[in-house]
């Protein structure tokens, strides 16, 4: 269920009796009981009636409040058990029970003994009052007094406590920048928000031309809805609900109806969604309020993601560019930087490696040859053997392709440096620049290292024709141990068949 009554103070269903305000009633005396029924036998404030509850102790008192923690005022009497009972429980109300909602009425029948301007001085108490004095109209006036600074006490609450809701769920929509996982997580938020126990479900409209799309496909989904993803929304919800989402998107407003909510979002890429949330409760102004303030933080973040998603895109193709140009200058190898950063993700997650390390990886690795930058036209693409000085010239882009990478805190571009500098080392202590072996070049150096001549193998360069797929097997089979690291090689052979699909679907130019 979601967070109701006392955290978002939501209206219960309409079929449902308003609750009775709870009042305690604390005197050692019988009589004040009945007769303070008689004389509220019909009261009622804000519609709603009372639930008079009796106490004829201080310590029965406490017992009860802990019991009804929502007991809306008290009619204290003074002297009880002791002269000072009622003081006492007043500390223990305000102190040991933590409760400073409850409005505390003191009625006292020896006002000496209790002199007004002391005890309001000294004890937080909300109104005096001489039995006396308390006829049955101003015992009226003093309930609908105490009645109302009790109910907007609460609801101030609420909304604090409303507020605080919203800004952690906003908080967790706004560390998602992936479309789908935002999608989810804003679902999860709603409905953790309204308790809906049914679910909710989320269309994206890419790029609309104004018109009403033809499908509304669901790209994420909960509870009873988790069963239409991929699917076509208007084919499995009832009309009136496809009809709330048509509204929704041709108005660009939110739909509120008796029984779901359909809220729209868009940016400033054209790009739209809307959030269906379905067998909902009727909100009242107050939740209404911080159900908007959430679909506003909503947009913003929805706005900011794609944003950072477009800025990340360009920077990313300005990665792809300049690592294809890197490798040879020219457009026929331009896909084997990405497929080598695709395999690497790939190789990364066989291997067990974390979801951030292997997104990293893809986005690494496509610079492993960067330093190339700084090699002569005439050596890079020489279609014969290099000489053994052109090797030693040849050999010295890993040292430039880490060097022209290294100083940036960036978490990519450290990866990168790592790997420009190790991905040509042996697992055997035999490849360049330093010798290493084994354990000591990176996990991402021995990755990229596996991917990249698996991939350039395949594709067609000025020196060489595309090698077939059994002549890479029995390469790389025979490097297992020497070049490659054993365990990534495996791994290599018992997924060959994914592997070498990206390839089909990644071609060279």
């Amino acid at each position: 269920m979601g967070l109701i009554d006392d955290n978002l103070d939501f209206s219960p269903e309409p079929t449902k009796a308003a609750p009775a305000w709870k009042i305690l009633i604390v005197d050692d005396e019988p009589e004040v009981h009945q007769v303070t029924r008689l004389v509220l036998g019909n009261f009622r404030f804000a519609d709603r009636p009372l639930q008079l509850i009796s106490a004829y102790s201080s310590a029965e008192a406490e017992k009860l409040l802990r019991e009804h923690t929502d007991t809306a005022v008290i009619l204290l009497d003074v002297v009880m058990e002791t002269e000072q009972a009622g003081l006492k429980l007043v500390r223990t109300i305000r102190e040991r029970l933590d409760n400073h909602f409850v409005r505390i009425v003191l009625r006292t029948g020896q006002p000496g003994q209790a002199p007004e301007h002391e005890i309001v001085a000294a004890y937080d108490i909300n109104d005096y009052k001489e039995k006396t004095e308390l006829t049955a109209q101003k015992l009226a006036t003093t309930l609908y007094s105490a009645l109302r600074a009790y109910r907007d006490m609460r609801t101030i609450e609420a909304s604090r406590r409303g507020l605080e809701v919203v800004i952690k769920a906003s908080s967790e929509v706004f560390s998602h920048h992936h479309p789908q996982h935002f999608a989810s997580v804003v679902l999860s938020k709603l409905t953790e928000l309204i308790g809906v126990e049914g679910g909710a479900l989320c269309c994206r409209i890419a790029h609309p031309n104004g018109k009403l799309p033809e499908h509304f496909q669901v790209t994420a989904a909960s509870g009873q809805f988790s069963r239409y993803l991929s699917r076509n929304a208007e084919e499995k919800l009832p009309q009136h609900m496809v009809e709330s989402l048509e509204r929704a998107f041709s108005s660009k407003q939110h739909v509120f109806s008796d029984d779901h909510y359909v809220l729209h979002f868009s940016d400033s890429d054209a790009t739209e969604a809307l959030l269906y949330v379905g067998e909902s409760h009727r909100l009242d102004e107050h939740a209404h309020q911080l159900m908007q303030v959430f679909c506003s933080n909503v947009s913003i973040a929805y706005e900011n993601m794609h944003l950072n998603q477009e800025l990340f895109d360009s920077q990313l193709d300005m990665v792809y560019l300049l690592a294809g140009a890197a490798e040879t200058r020219s457009k026929e190898t331009a896909n084997h930087v990405r497929r080598v950063g695709i395999l690497a993700s790939m190789l990364g997650r066989m291997h067990g490696l974390d979801e951030k390390t292997c997104e990293l990886l893809n986005y690494a690795a496509p610079l492993h040859d960067i330093g190339k930058i700084g090699i002569p036209d005439a050596i890079l693409n020489k279609p014969g053997a290099h000489t053994p000085e052109e090797t030693v010239i040849m050999r010295t882009h890993a040292e430039i392709g880490a060097r022209l990478l290294a100083g940036t805190k960036r978490p990519a571009f450290r990866m990168a440096t790592e790997i420009a500098m190790t991905h040509h080392e042996n697992f055997d202590g035999t490849g360049y620049p330093r010798g290493l072996a084994g354990s000591e070049i990176p996990i991402a150096g021995r990755i990229t290292a596996l991917a990249d001549v698996f991939d350039a193998l395949g594709s067609r360069r000025c020196y060489k024709e595309p090698w077939s797929d059994d002549e890479i097997r029995k390469f790389i089979k025979s490097q297992r141990g020497l070049k490659f690291d054993p365990a990534l090689t495996d791994l290599l052979f018992e997924n060959w068949d994914e592997i070498a699909a990206l390839r089909k679907e990644m071609p060279d130019f």
